[in-house]
């Protein structure tokens, strides 16, 4: 929608011409007295110009008996996590409410660099939602793992005043910046003034002093309640984050209160379409908030208001007159379910999802490692004593675990009725052919092997698995098709879901990889795998800044000493 002329604004606002658009007859959420008033909105261009008050518009819309509220505010994902292009994932959200979202890109940054982030932008302006961008900060996210791309802080400055960027993303290298590592600090620098996105997990007291001191303003990494009010006493605006992993929504409940809210925001970081279309996106954090007892008014600011205000973004968050004609109309506060929803003045419909023109994807055939032999995921050493990377589900947060695992014929092999199984990092970006095996517990696998290229945040291969030939045939058929998800037993790929685009995202639409999702979840369970979700939490155990045990293309890294171990 065009943004209308500041004459037209003022006149529709005041009733003296018919408005571009009224919304006739619903309630609206006032965010600022929490009060359901009925009245009219009317829209010009982009724009709402009238509330509390009746209009007639050159277009009128009936949502009598409905509830309005400002358009949803997702502020943290990584767009690559849903699986699907950046046209699909705004097909896949907008009509569920979420009218802006601000994403760091910093998945496919890894893969091809400044590549990646110019695709986003490019995406960003053909959109019905707003997709903001944050600029990558940690590419790669350590000096521990090899990506396909390394970005510093004079490749990000070119971007800086783009339209869609906001500032610079999540900082996870939280290590660097207490030992004020030479990289990171130039890139604080260069971004001290604008948004600086935070990604500090466990981090309190002191040390948490000094990371928010480097002008770190936001931070979704809480995951208990005295973590998030620490975290907020020491002036951070918490994003309450659930994911399709990591799941924090339940543990942080008791910060939602109207006193909290100005404080607090919502997001998924990484949130794949089986779940969204099961559960839902943000409307599933609302409902889910509700129903563990927040106020509805505690809710809905953290969703809109709150979120905007969090990142500079003045001209929306409220049903109210110059702001974005962000509005959402859903049944009832409690079911949070759209009917209807505006971004920026335009009807989220199949009409203006069709309107849209298409980025050409990047980053093909970018799954380059050479072919995987059986024998190479054979794990050596004479030590009994073997560390072992714990699941703890529903966190990224992993245990750092001691088992005795004696070597058979100089290989230390898995252990199904202890629940050990194989794990291996493989470099696919063509640089150095690294491979690290590692062992982890939790997944319950007792046979075959699953595979991925969604692999936090390098994106290497990373397989799981009882069976060192079928681990094989996973790595070496993610290679055939470009990157995806494996699943395979017994020399067979039971299911599979290619991901062209830099090995992370598919060309198909949110449905059909819904529909393969369903696939590869239950041939994941018929090998035994108990986690709802395998496939990003396989993803996760590949990140280096997130506590306390991980493994990449180095090796096991004790993320708690910051160090591969030898």
């Amino acid at each position: 929608m065009a943004k209308a002329s500041l004459e037209g604004r003022i006149d529709q606002g005041r009733g003296l011409v018919p408005a571009d658009l009224v919304l006739k007859g619903g309630r609206v959420f006032d965010l600022i007295t929490g009060d359901l008033v009925v009245t009219d909105v009317a829209i010009c261009g982009d724009t709402i110009v009238g509330v509390f008050g009746a209009y007639s518009g050159v277009r009128e819309i009936d949502v009598s008996g409905r509830v309005l509220v400002p358009g949803f505010i997702d502020t943290h994902l990584h767009v690559e996590s849903s699986l699907v292009t950046p046209h699909e994932f705004d097909r896949c959200v907008t009509p569920r409410g979420v009218t802006t979202a601000i994403c760091d890109p910093h998945e496919i940054a890894n893969v091809c660099g400044t590549k990646g982030i110019r695709f986003f932008l490019e995406s960003a302006s053909q959109l019905v939602m707003d997709l903001r961008v944050q600029l990558s900060s940690c590419v790669p996210s350590t000096h521990m793992e090899t990506t396909g791309a390394r970005l510093s802080a004079q490749d990000l400055m070119p971007f800086m005043d783009h339209p869609k960027v906001i500032g610079l993303a999540e900082f996870m290298n939280y290590p660097g910046v207490l030992m004020k590592d030479p990289d990171c600090l130039e890139k604080l620098q260069a971004f001290q003034g604008r948004h600086i996105d935070g990604h500090a997990p466990l981090l309190r007291g002191n040390d948490l002093n000094g990371y928010i001191a480097a002008g770190i303003r936001t931070e979704h990494e809480a995951t208990s309640f005295d973590e998030g009010l620490e975290k907020l006493r020491k002036g951070m605006r918490v994003l309450i984050r659930e994911g399709s992993v990591s799941k924090d929504l339940h543990a942080l409940a008791g910060l939602l209160t109207e006193r909290f809210s100005p404080y607090l925001a919502f997001c998924t970081d990484d949130r794949n379409p089986l779940d969204i279309g099961e559960h839902g996106h943000l409307d599933y954090m609302i409902r889910t908030a509700l129903q563990l007892g927040a106020t509805p008014l505690a809710v809905y600011r953290a969703a809109s208001l709150s979120a905007a205000e969090a990142f500079g973004l003045k001209d929306r968050g409220l049903i109210a007159p110059g702001k974005r004609a962000d509005i959402v109309v859903i049944d009832s506060l409690e079911r949070c379910n759209a009917s209807l929803v505006l971004a920026g003045g335009v009807v989220a419909d199949d009409a203006a999802f069709a309107r849209r023109s298409l980025t050409e994807p990047v980053a093909r055939h970018s799954v380059k490692s050479a072919k995987i032999e059986a024998a190479q995921f054979r794990t050596g050493g004479n030590r009994v004593e073997t560390p072992v990377i714990g699941i703890l589900p529903g966190k990224i947060i992993t245990e750092h675990l001691t088992f005795e695992i004696a070597p058979e014929d100089g290989d230390k092999r898995p252990d199904i009725a202890r629940d050990l199984v194989k794990i291996a990092v493989i470099e696919r970006h063509g640089v150095n052919g690294n491979r690290a095996t590692g062992f982890v517990k939790g997944f319950g696998l007792a046979r075959g092997a699953i595979g991925s290229t969604v692999c936090h945040d390098h994106h290497n291969i990373a397989v799981v698995g009882a069976d060192y030939t079928d681990m094989a045939l996973a790595a070496n058929r993610l290679v055939e098709i470009e990157g995806g998800f494996v699943v395979v037993e017994g020399g067979r790929v039971l299911a599979e879901l290619p991901l062209p685009v830099a090995g992370l995202m598919s060309l198909l639409s949110f449905e059909e990889v819904r529909e393969e999702l369903v696939k590869l979840r239950a041939a994941a369970r018929s090998l035994g795998v108990v986690l709802e979700e395998p496939f990003l939490q396989l993803a996760f155990l590949a990140l280096p800044v997130i506590p306390h045990l991980k493994i990449t293309d180095m090796g096991m890294v004790d993320v708690d000493r910051f160090e591969i171990i030898p």
